[in-house]
């Protein structure tokens, strides 16, 4: 007989991994951003059976099949809703919700701002390849204007949606956004977002490599990349470029790219507080078009975060409350309800 006491060993990220053929385009951004959730998830220290990855409908919403979970493929735009109820049910529970720009913020878009103001405390990692993919190529809520699609042959018309903009906008307690090609930033990203108690919004950018290939090209291939991508860190002067020698200074309100070449110093620079609503309120709409001239580079990284009542306790704490002042319900008697007829 096995001795229970002893510890089991620690898990690793093959523990995590199933059976199952990963079925994504060979190249798919997806890959790399499984592989990080897996090699996350032993850290977290929570055991197999108490995560639950919940997914809608797409290309990313394969994910419950391939972790080692308990996970729920869901319907399309719904997986938000679904998460929503079993944290209300089972608030002990670990629950990541797997979505697309698509899923998320198009049919489901409703369900995403009221997940986020509700403050579940849950993790959605939004897939963002500004494409509808699984569907084969039309334009998608994310998608730049006159983008050339099967379903806009001639160009959108639509003005796109900045996910973290509405994130801020429906009172997130945490925001930040990543990449697939970055692997330890990503690592970095899901972590925090797992630690922050409350509903933790994280937009990555993943490349759909058969329907937008290179979408995000210059945020992450190494000729640009430096140039174009300012990492927010916590308590540190936003600088960046392929010599660090830019940073961003506050106008007033406005941010302004400076050179520390040309009579500019770090002490002149934005210092990043992800605590501060205002500041993280400019920082989201850092979302030029970087073929603009003079445009600001894209910000990556935690953009807000701050500390909420989360939905599930307040309900909790509501039930307890009304018990202690009323006594256990009676089910039968409520569906009996006060009008009774006898038939004879």
């Amino acid at each position: 007989m096995a001795d229970i006491s002893t510890p089991l060993p620690p898990l690793t990220a093959k523990d995590f991994a199933t059976d199952q053929e990963v079925r994504w385009c060979p190249g798919c951004g997806d890959y790399s951003i499984l592989a990080q959730v897996q090699k996350v998830m032993p850290s977290i220290g929570v055991p197999r059976e108490n995560i639950v990855i919940i997914s809608g409908i797409g290309c990313s919403s394969r994910f419950p099949y391939y972790m080692n979970t308990y996970g729920m493929h869901s319907i399309h735009g719904r997986a938000t809703a679904v998460a929503s109820g079993l944290k209300a049910a089972r608030p002990d529970l670990s629950v990541w919700i797997v979505t697309g720009d698509g899923d998320g913020l198009s049919i489901g878009g409703n369900h995403t701002i009221h997940l986020l103001r509700r403050n579940f405390d849950v993790n959605i990692l939004l897939f963002n390849n500004q494409i509808y993919g699984l569907t084969k190529g039309q334009y998608s809520p994310t998608s730049e204007e006159q983008k050339i699609t099967k379903s806009t042959p001639f160009g959108s018309i639509d003005h796109p949606f900045n996910p973290l903009a509405l994130a801020m906008g429906a009172d997130a307690t945490f925001i930040a956004r990543s990449m697939d090609r970055d692997p330890k930033h990503l690592q970095e990203m899901l972590t925090r977002a797992n630690a922050h108690k409350g509903s933790s919004f994280l937009e990555i950018y993943q490349n759909c490599n058969i329907f937008n290939d290179g979408a995000f090209e210059i945020f992450t291939e190494k000729a640009t990349k430096p140039e174009e991508v300012l990492f927010l860190q916590q308590g540190q002067p936003l600088v960046f470029g392929a010599a660090q020698n830019k940073g961003i200074k506050l106008d007033g309100f406005k941010p302004v790219v400076v050179n520390l070449d040309e009579g500019h110093s770090i002490d002149d620079l934005w210092v990043h507080d992800d605590h501060d609503f205002y500041k993280a309120q400019i920082l989201v709409r850092m979302f030029d078009n970087p073929s603009r001239d003079g445009h600001l580079p894209r910000p990556f990284g935690v953009f807000y975060e701050t500390e909420r009542a989360c939905y599930e306790d307040g309900l909790r704490l509501q039930i307890e409350d009304v018990i202690a002042k009323k006594g256990k319900g009676d089910l039968d008697k409520l569906l009996r309800g006060n009008e009774v007829w006898e038939i004879h």
